[in-house]
């Protein structure tokens, strides 16, 4: 169940690359972000994300691009499903293991 981006991914990228270009005209990023955020319709917040998001992937940033981060999701997911299956398994083999248990039982 994946939600509809609230942004197209033109203005995504046009605000980002605003900010990029128009930072040096500003006394911070912040402000960049505070001004262009406020042209185009959008808390300041939301766009300060973008645009952190946006040096991660470029390398100009620490931390894990989108694809990184995409990739470890399913990882995850996949381990989990795996940990589920290795549970239900481990209860099976040991029901299956009392009753063929040729001993009586106690």
């Amino acid at each position: 169940m994946t939600q509809r981006p609230r942004y197209p991914v033109e203005v995504r990228e046009r605000a980002v690359r605003l900010v990029l270009e128009h930072a040096g005209e500003h006394a911070s990023q912040w402000a960049a972000i505070e001004s262009i955020a406020s042209k185009c319709g959008m808390t300041p917040e939301t766009l300060r994300k973008w645009v952190r998001r946006a040096e991660v992937d470029a390398g100009s940033r620490p931390g894990l691009t989108t694809d990184e981060r995409k990739r470890l999701s399913e990882l995850e997911r996949e381990n989990r499903e795996l940990r589920r299956a290795n549970e239900i398994l481990k209860t099976a083999a040991a029901f299956f293991a009392r009753e063929l248990d040729p001993r009586p039982p106690r």
